[in-house]
C-alpha cells in the first residue's frame, strides 16, 4: 500500500529549525499512519472529528546513552479524521526539549493521552524529570494545555504533584468530575482539581484487577452507567487487552475479560483507548506490522468494537481491513483484505528496505482471490476500473462485488512486464452504493500494488 500525501503548511512551532509543520492527508487502513511509526493510540472525539494521540516510535540506534534496542520517544503528534480513512498529521504537538521540567535527553515520551474541558484541551504525558526533588526517580507525568484540539500546545512548568508513573489516561464524568489514572507496578487512580493540573484526592492503588503478571496502560470509559477498565496485561509472555467493570470511577471493579488476544506474531506490547463516534465503538491499538523484526517501532490500528446485552464486550480479532468506508475513486489496496483464499494469495512488502512504502498483494495460483470490504461508489457509476500491477509471465484478473458467484464487473487482461504498469479497462455492467470487491486470479500471475475506478 502507498501512501498518498498531500502536504499543507501550518506557522504553529519550531520543529528542527524549520518555522512550521507539515500536515499529511493520509489514505489508510491497518495500519492507520504509514509513512513512520506510532503507538499507544488515545482516540477522542472532538466535535465531528476523531482526534488520535499516540507516541512516535523512533529509532534511535546512534544515540549513544540509551539502553540499544529499547523504546525511543522524543515528542507527539495529533492525527484526526472525519470519516476514519482520511487521516491528517497536524504535526508535532510536544516535544522533549520544549516541556521544561522533562530530560531532554532521555527519549521517553510514552504513551499520552488528551481530553476537553470548558473548552481546553489538555495533553498528559509521561516523561522523566531533569529534577527529582517533586515526584522522586523515574517518570513523573505532565500537561500542556491548548485552545483547539490540534495545538498549539503550551506545557506546564511542572508536572503534576505527587504522580510517579507512566501511560496517563483521563475520565471526566457525567458530573464534571475528572480522575486521573496512570500506571507505575500496580493501576492507579485519583481525582482531579476543577483546573486539571493538580491532584485532588491521595492516589488509589486500583486492587481490583488480576494480580500476577505486568498491568499498565489504563483507559476509562463510561457506558449506560458502567465504568470500563481496559489495560494491557501478561499474563503469559506478551501483552493481551483485557477489561473490568465497576459502577465507580474509583472501583471496586469486576474483572470481565479478554478484549483482544496476544498477538500471534509475537509483538510484546499493546496499548488501547476506547471511543464511539456516530453510535458505533471502536478499538485502537498498535501492532509492529511496518517493523516485524523489532518491535519497538510500532504503528496503530483500529478495528470496531461491539458490546452484548449484558454490557460485556465481545471479543476484537485485529483486521488489516480496519474501519472505514473507501472511496472508489481514491486508490483501493487489495493488500488490506477482508479476507482471502487460503491458498494463491500473499502479502508482502513494496520493498523490504523501506516499509513505509507500503505493501503489494501476490496473486500466483488460479483461482485464488481476495476479497476488500466496504468500497463506496456513489451515486453515479464508474466505466473503469484501473489497476496498478506488475507480471512477468502476464496474467488475467476477474472483479466481482459482494462474492466470486455476483456478475462479473470486468476482467482484465495484464500484459508482460517486469515494471509497474497501470492498467485501464471497462466495466461490464454499472454499480453505485456501497460494495464488497473480490478480486479472482482465472491465469498467470500478477502482482497489485492498488486499484480505482474512473
Amino acid at each position: 500500500m502507498t501512501l498518498h500525501s498531500i502536504r499543507k503548511y501550518r506557522s504553529k512551532a519550531v520543529l528542527y529549525g524549520v518555522l512550521c509543520l507539515c500536515g499529511y492527508a493520509m489514505y489508510a487502513q491497518n495500519p492507520l499512519i504509514t509513512d513512520q511509526f506510532t503507538a499507544d493510540p488515545s482516540a477522542r472525539v472532538f466535535g465531528d472529528r476523531v482526534y488520535v494521540y499516540p507516541s512516535h516510535d523512533i529509532r534511535c540506534d546512534d544515540k549513544e546513552h540509551l539502553r540499544p534496542k529499547w523504546f525511543c520517544m522524543e515528542d507527539y503528534h495529533v492525527f484526526s479524521s472525519e470519516n476514519l480513512t482520511d487521516w491528517t498529521d497536524d504535526g508535532v504537538i510536544v516535544s522533549q526539549e520544549e516541556v521544561p521540567w522533562a530530560d531532554a535527553t532521555a527519549y521517553s515520551m510514552w504513551a499520552p493521552d488528551c481530553i476537553e474541558k470548558d473548552g481546553k484541551y489538555f495533553f498528559y504525558f509521561p516523561a522523566k524529570a531533569r529534577d527529582t526533588t517533586l515526584n522522586g526517580k523515574g517518570f513523573s507525568i505532565g500537561v500542556a494545555v491548548a485552545d483547539s484540539p490540534e495545538g498549539p500546545f503550551v506545557p506546564q512548568p511542572l508536572p503534576i504533584r505527587g504522580v510517579r508513573g507512566i501511560d496517563p489516561n483521563v475520565m471526566i464524568d457525567k458530573d464534571g468530575q475528572a480522575y486521573l489514572y496512570w500506571s507505575e507496578k500496580h493501576i492507579y487512580g485519583a481525582k482531579l482539581r476543577d483546573n486539571m493540573l493538580e491532584l485532588a484526592s491521595e492516589p488509589k492503588i486500583l486492587r481490583d484487577l488480576p494480580e500476577e503478571g505486568l498491568k499498565e496502560g489504563p483507559f476509562v470509559f463510561e457506558s449506560a452507567g458502567t465504568y470500563y477498565m481496559t489495560y494491557p496485561h501478561v499474563a503469559g509472555k506478551t501483552e493481551r487487552l483485557e477489561y473490568a467493570s465497576g459502577k465507580d470511577p474509583l472501583g471496586p471493579f469486576t474483572y470481565r475479560g479478554v478484549i483482544m488476544d496476544e498477538s500471534p506474531d509475537g509483538c510484546w506490547t499493546n496499548h488501547q483507548s476506547v471511543v464511539n463516534f456516530r453510535d458505533q465503538w471502536y478499538l485502537f491499538y498498535h501492532h509492529n506490522d511496518l517493523s516485524p523484526g523489532f518491535d519497538k517501532n510500532r504503528a496503530i490500528r483500529a478495528d470496531s468494537l461491539f458490546f452484548n446485552a449484558d454490557g460485556s464486550i465481545q471479543k476484537v480479532y485485529p483486521t488489516l481491513r480496519g474501519i472505514g468506508r473507501t472511496q472508489s475513486l481514491g486508490p483501493i489496496h487489495p493488500d488490506r483484505y477482508s479476507d482471502k483464499s487460503k491458498t494463491g494469495v500473499s502479502v508482502t512488502f513494496l520493498n523490504q528496505a523501506d516499509t513505509f512504502a507500503g505493501w503489494k498483494t501476490i496473486m500466483d495460483k488460479k483461482e485464488g482471490w481476495i476479497r476488500y470490504n466496504s468500497v463506496d461508489f456513489g451515486k453515479e457509476t464508474p466505466g473503469y476500473a484501473v489497476f496498478k500491477v506488475r507480471s512477468g509471465a502476464g496474467a488475467i484478473l476477474q472483479l466481482h462485488p459482494r462474492n466470486r458467484n455476483a456478475p462479473v464487473l470486468c476482467d482484465a487482461r495484464i500484459p508482460k512486464t517486469e515494471t509497474w504498469n497501470t492498467v485501464k479497462v471497462p466495466l461490464h455492467r454499472t454499480i453505485t452504493g456501497i460494495h464488497d470487491l473480490v478480486l479472482e486470479l482465472l491465469e498467470g500471475t500478477v502482482e497489485i500494488d492498488w486499484m480505482k475506478f474512473e
